[in-house]
């Protein structure tokens, strides 16, 4: 009878302790979900979060609220995601910057890539582009790289700034193409798009999202891609591998992470919600005609690529000597 009453005491406090595991997502979400983006309003990271944010709240049946805290390579944003409750109302555009480069770019960080963050899954991706100003006088790709191969060091290329994709992917090309080019950082990927167009600068990694309005209108020239495949959206553009580059693929790609303390039956609903969202047909043009391809994977998945993701850059940045403080 001792053993009967022993055997019964635990079962009870185990339904008990499973009750008490699945209680976090009862009812969940009961408010607003704050959706943090740590570049500004209007730029294609802003454009994929409100996107597939909009689609993510009609499923879960509460706003979902895109909380732009740009500045310091989205590291203000990563220290105010680190920080907040892990109750599953804080979410996180995370980014390659945030996850691969900016742990061995900076000395300090007010952050922690591998602790303070959970994978929910992967969003999107789009390869970055060496594109020309249209009176820089090259004719394609080829035209380019014996151009660079002549005169090493002469011509200058822009990007959004030091320790962004679009200069990691500059040093890959560098180092792999054996050219040398001038690298003009800016502050964000408006202003340098805006010397691209006017001709103050020659050449700019660019990434579809920003520029592809760009593109269209024919102000600026897309020459080559660091992609594996041709660009859907740019298929006359050939690949860096087309020309005997075969280790040159760089993108820029987004995340969502949440709150490392999110339970996880939460992180769960989350990551199951926004595979959905992000496999939307509509969710997918939208993103496609904004220069976006749709990668959409679950929380391992995720996890798996972002480690792919540091050996390789982290090797490269070291190889390179690359510090931004």
């Amino acid at each position: 009878m001792k053993k009967m009453i022993k055997l019964a005491t635990a079962m009870v406090a185990l339904a008990a302790s499973v009750v008490a595991l699945d209680a976090p997502a009862q009812g969940y979400p009961a408010k607003p979900v704050r959706w943090v983006v740590g570049y500004p309003a209007g730029g294609g990271t802003d454009f994929l979060a409100r996107t597939a944010g909009a689609q993510l709240s009609q499923q879960i049946g509460q706003p979902v609220l895109v909380d732009n805290r740009p500045g310091a390579a989205a590291i203000i944003a990563s220290e105010n995601v680190a920080r907040s409750p892990g109750d599953g109302y804080t979410v996180f555009s995370a980014d390659n910057g945030v996850l691969v480069y900016n742990p061995v770019l900076y000395k300090k960080l007010p952050y922690d890539s591998e602790k303070d963050f959970v994978a929910l899954g992967m969003m999107g991706r789009s390869p970055l582009i060496i594109t020309a100003a249209p009176g820089a006088g090259f004719a394609d790709a080829k035209a380019l790289i014996a151009a660079l191969k002549k005169a090493p060091g002469k011509y200058s290329i822009a990007t959004p700034g030091a320790g962004s994709p679009h200069h990691l992917a500059l040093e890959l090309f560098q180092r792999e193409a054996g050219v040398s080019l001038l690298h003009v950082p800016y502050k964000g990927g408006a202003p340098a798009l805006q010397d691209l167009m006017g001709g103050q600068v020659p050449l700019m990694m660019l990434d579809l999202p920003s520029g592809i309005s760009a593109v269209k209108a024919g102000k600026v020239v897309p020459l080559l891609a660091m992609s594996g495949e041709r660009v859907p959206q740019l298929p006359q553009v050939p690949t860096a591998k087309e020309l005997g580059f075969a280790e040159v693929e760089a993108y820029t790609w987004q995340g969502l992470v949440a709150p490392a303390a999110t339970p996880k039956d939460i992180q769960l609903k989350l990551g199951t919600d926004l595979l959905k969202a992000m496999n939307d047909p509509a969710v997918r043009q939208k993103l496609f005609d904004a220069g976006w391809e749709a990668r959409p994977t679950d929380a391992a998945d995720m996890s798996r690529y972002v480690q792919s993701e540091r050996k390789k850059w982290q090797a490269l940045i070291a190889s390179r000597e690359i510090r931004i403080d």
